[in-house]
């Protein structure tokens, strides 16, 4: 019998933020191959004795495959950990396509982003009454390009909330061309650093000076930049609770 494969988010990086079928398929699975650049070791700790443990950071994506191939031929249960959740930057879309192709059985677990744990860092929410209600995910290009119409410039112009991850280290530049597509200079900013880690850390600013707060924090990589009026405490009470409306759970009021 054939094992299975379970593409599981290892959440932000607190192992307590892993979810509770995340956590129990990793501690039953037979061989576990985890990111080991960006996954916290101790969501690995509860293995079962006698499992194969794999660190996928030198490996390419052929090697991962023919790791899995072979594990599930003997009818082993794979865990494939990834950081956050595995939809988000998670190049997991190669993955499946080449098990796929080779009839292997898999399951997605989703799992907790960073940039979930960066706003409860911060202590903030992402939409706002009177402010947005959008949330932009991006990246500035890199090794892997961005698509022309998902410049920063042009997604800036929507004056949304926007997480921008794998930029830290080009800060200056990401500024400057968030300012450019029409953020205000004054606009809020904060870098968050390996959020829900023991060593997590936030620095706040704006689009003006946050690149100099940055880097004399030294935070370079493992970092989110978020971007948006939702940082600030100007907002419109939310229609849910206001008493002056009514929904299917609270008729309105009879005067």
């Amino acid at each position: 019998m054939s094992g299975r494969v379970y593409f599981i988010g290892a959440g932000p990086g607190d192992p307590e933020l892993m979810t509770i079928k995340g956590k129990r398929l990793v501690d039953e699975a037979d061989v576990i191959i985890y990111t080991g650049s960006l996954v916290n070791p101790q969501v690995l700790a509860g293995a079962k004795a006698g499992a194969k443990i794999v660190n996928s950071a030198s490996m390419t994506l052929e090697q991962v495959i023919a790791q899995i191939k072979e594990s599930t031929a003997q009818g082993k249960q794979v865990a494939r950990v990834h950081t956050g959740d595995p939809s988000v930057y998670g190049a997991v879309r190669e993955q499946m396509a080449e098990l796929e192709r080779l009839g292997i059985d898999y399951e997605v677990v989703p799992g907790v982003s960073s940039f979930l744990a960066a706003a409860a860092l911060l202590k903030r929410e992402y939409t706002l009454p009177g402010v947005t209600q959008t949330v932009i995910l991006t990246r500035m290009e890199g090794r892997t390009p961005v698509p022309e119409r998902e410049q920063i410039e042009s997604l800036a112009a929507h004056q949304a909330s926007m997480a921008v991850f794998l930029s830290a280290g080009r800060i200056e530049e990401l500024c400057c061309r968030l300012e450019q597509g029409g953020y205000q200079r004054d606009t809020p900013v904060a870098v968050v650093y390996k959020a829900s880690w023991p060593e997590e850390t936030a620095v706040k600013g704006t689009l003006g000076d946050i690149a100099g707060k940055a880097k004399a924090m030294g935070i370079e990589k493992t970092a989110l930049v978020v971007v948006g009026k939702f940082l600030q405490d100007d907002f419109e009470r939310s229609r849910l609770y206001d008493g002056n409306f009514s929904h299917g759970y609270r008729p309105g009021r009879c005067e």
